[in-house]
């Protein structure tokens, strides 16, 4: 997969100003789509793992019964954080 493909935003004029005078020093417009698109493709395949564990939660507590309401799951986070806290303490 070789293709090298021209974004259209390079054809639009005003897109491209924009785009040139946020650049940064030495920063092309192609190193700014490039980063931009390889910063897209990890957001969704972030957010598709993301999806993933939250379909999978719903399907163990159907299948289970078992759910916490968000004070129980932010009480078990600051036990965690608290006992780590305490740890670290202790350690020094």
């Amino acid at each position: 997969m070789n293709e090298t493909v021209k974004p259209s935003v390079l054809d639009d004029e005003e897109f491209h100003a924009a785009a040139e005078s946020v650049l940064r020093e030495g920063e092309t417009v192609a190193d700014l789509i490039d980063r931009s698109a390889r910063a897209e493709v990890e957001y969704r395949r972030e957010e598709a793992d993301f999806i993933a564990r939250g379909l999978a939660a719903r399907e163990h507590m159907a299948r289970t019964g078992i759910s916490y309401t968000t004070d129980e799951v932010l009480g078990m986070m600051r036990e965690i954080r608290d006992e780590a806290r305490a740890k670290a303490v202790k350690s020094r």
